[in-house]
């Protein structure tokens, strides 16, 4: 089991000019991409020369990582995603060295410095020619709040390159993020990370929008429904009626459309409530608050069942989550990877 922040590496050589980091021989970084991602299959000409290594965090159910090897090959099979099927998208960005990503039956040249998406639900490829620097940020799909069948159209391309526009404040973001991945594993690992989320929604919104992607009106509808319950959540009275009745339909019709994206209202509602106040109980800024203020706040009215589903939620304890901030044990993977299991 990896922590949140680990630097998992192995051997005695670098692999660029300047870099200092000790990598893994081609063994060891096949079975580390496998932990630190999705089940992937890695394959390389020259494994006996190969030499990696994968920088990763996590919070908030969202995985930071910067990888940093020679030559290879990525694949996301059909095998692999049946073996075990996990719906997330990934973001990568090249900081040095070159690649080539296939999906979809579309293929894009990466180069340092523009953004790529890909579907971890549908096979893609990843081939890199030579020795590359690589950040790649992981979220479920369910949290950019976006059409997904939209954001589908996107996969392979080059994004937020275009003058002005969402790229110009995304990209130096992330060239920051990739220096310091290490950032999501502090006191406010989880405020950052539902920022890099937004951010990355707001640029994929922005390309939609220049793409003019046909956005079927249901999926638009689910996306500005997933947007009110973010910005309604502290509400006790934010039920299936008041979501319906503000968008103007039947609760049987909320119910229908969270049916075709396998949510169910609750569900959703809960899953984010409690990603709230684990963001809060384990940010300095709330520590002077009392465990049940920070959940009252977070639209919880009763203590035992807020404490029962955060456990179920998180493999924690509140108070536990709240102890990190002072401790120097950090919050287990596996606490984070329940996030993704939703």
């Amino acid at each position: 089991m990896r922590t949140p922040v680990a630097e998992v590496q192995a051997g005695a050589a670098s692999i660029g000019a300047g870099r200092a980091d000790v990598a893994w021989d081609f063994t060891r970084f096949r079975a580390a991409v496998n932990d630190s991602f999705v089940p992937l299959q890695v394959s390389s000409d020259h494994p006996g020369s190969f030499r990696g290594s994968i920088r990763h965090s996590d919070a908030g159910g969202v995985h930071v990582a910067v990888v940093d090897a020679d030559e290879h090959v990525v694949e996301r099979t059909p095998a692999r995603i049946a073996a075990r099927p996990r719906h997330c998208f990934k973001v990568g960005m090249l900081t040095a060295g070159s690649g080539m990503l296939v999906q979809d039956g579309r293929e894009v040249l990466m180069r340092p410095g523009m953004l790529a998406i890909y579907d971890t639900e549908r096979p893609y490829t990843l081939a890199f020619d030579g020795p590359f620097r690589n950040l790649v940020v992981m979220l479920p799909a369910a949290d950019l709040g976006l059409p997904l069948d939209a954001v589908r159209a996107l996969t392979a391309a080059s994004l937020g390159g275009g003058p002005g526009g969402a790229g110009a404040l995304v990209l130096p973001y992330l060239h920051g993020l990739a220096q310091h991945p290490e950032i999501l594993a502090g006191s406010s690992g989880g405020r950052i990370a539902r920022s890099t989320v937004d951010l990355i929604a707001t640029l994929l919104s922005q390309e939609l929008a220049l793409s003019g992607a046909d956005v079927d009106p249901r999926a638009r509808l689910f996306a500005d429904i997933l947007d009110f319950i973010d910005l309604h959540l502290g509400d006790p009275a934010l039920d299936p009626a008041t979501i319906a009745s503000r968008h103007f339909i039947s609760q049987r019709s909320l119910h229908a459309l969270f049916q075709e994206n396998s949510q169910t209202v609750a569900g959703r509602v809960r899953r984010r409530r409690l990603e709230m106040c684990r963001i809060r109980l384990a940010d300095a800024a709330f520590q002077d608050r009392s465990i049940m203020s920070i959940a009252s706040a977070c639209g919880f009215a009763d203590a035992a069942n807020f404490s029962r589903a955060y456990r179920a939620e998180f493999g924690c304890s509140p108070s536990q989550t709240r102890s990190a901030l002072t401790s120097t044990t950090p919050i287990t993977t596996e606490e984070h990877r329940n996030v993704h299991r939703l």
